[in-house]
C-alpha cells in the first residue's frame, strides 16, 4: 500500500532507519566492515576464505543474541577467537581505524534528492537505527548528516528496535508527538511496532511492496505526504 496517511497535514517529521534505507554496504555485508579480511590477513596471512566465512557467521550469531548493539572490539574478539587469532591491541586498533565511509558504504540513488526536497519543504528529520555510536560521523562522511536533527542509536541507548525507547527518543528530541512523525524502515515488523506506538509508518521495500504493512518502493514516495 502506498496511500498517504489519513491526515498528512499533521505530519511534521520523518524518522529514518539507516542501513537498508539510507545507505548500503559496498561488498554486500554490513558487518564486519569490508576491509575486515584484508586487515586480519595483514597480521595472519594463512587464513582461508572458508575460515573467514565461518567466523563471520559466528559474528552474525553474536549480533543476533545481543540485547543491544555490542561493543565493536568485543564483536571483533568473537570472530578472531573463532579464527584462533590473538586479538592483540594493535589488531583491534587496525580493525576499527578510521577510513573514509565512502570506502565501504554508499547511499541509495533516491536518498540525497529526497532528503534535499524534504528539507526544502521544512520537514524535520531524525534517525532511529540499530548501530554503533559513530553513525552520525558515517552520515557526515557520506554527505547526508546535515539533514538530521537527532539520532536514536541502539549502542548509545542500550536497546534495539522495536524497544519503544528507540522511537520515543527520536520524536522527543524533535519535540513532537508520535502522531506527527512518519517512521520508515526496511523491516516491516519494526514499522508495525512503530504504528502500534502511535507513529505513522511506511516499510521501504525497494523490490516490491508488502501487503500487511503500509509500504513504499522508493523514498521519493514520501514527498506527497508533506
Amino acid at each position: 500500500m502506498t496511500t498517504p496517511p489519513a491526515s498528512p497535514d499533521d505530519l511534521r517529521a520523518v524518522l529514518f532507519d539507516s542501513g537498508g534505507v539510507l545507505m548500503q554496504p559496498i561488498g554486500g555485508h554490513w558487518n564486519p566492515r569490508a576491509d575486515f579480511e584484508q586487515t586480519v590477513l595483514a597480521h595472519v596471512p594463512s587464513i582461508t576464505p572458508e575460515q573467514f566465512s565461518a567466523a563471520i557467521d559466528v559474528g552474525d550469531q553474536f549480533f543476533a543474541t545481543s540485547s543491544s548493539t555490542p561493543d565493536y572490539d568485543e564483536y571483533h574478539r568473537v570472530m578472531l577467537h573463532h579464527l584462533d587469532v590473538d586479538p592483540t591491541s594493535q589488531l583491534l586498533t587496525d580493525l576499527r581505524r578510521e577510513v573514509p565511509p565512502a570506502v565501504y558504504l554508499e547511499t541509495y540513488p533516491d536518498v540525497v534528492e529526497t532528503l534535499e526536497e524534504l528539507s526544502r519543504r521544512g520537514v524535520r528529520m531524525a534517525v532511529v537505527s540499530d548501530a554503533w555510536p559513530g553513525l552520525p560521523d558515517l552520515h557526515a562522511g557520506l554527505g547526508i548528516g546535515r539533514f538530521f536533527e537527532a539520532y536514536a542509536i541502539s549502542a548509545v541507548l542500550g536497546c534495539n528496535k522495536p524497544d519503544p525507547r528507540m522511537y520515543h527518543h527520536a520524536s522527543a528530541a524533535l519535540g513532537l508527538a508520535p502522531a506527527r512523525c512518519l517512521f520508515v524502515d526496511d523491516d516491516p515488523d519494526l514499522v508495525a511496532a512503530a504504528i502500534r506506538l502511535g507513529y505513522e509508518g511506511r516499510a521501504l521495500c525497494r523490490d516490491s511492496a508488502v501487503s500487511d504493512v503500509p509500504s513504499i518502493t522508493s523514498l521519493t514516495e514520501l514527498l506527497p505526504f508533506f
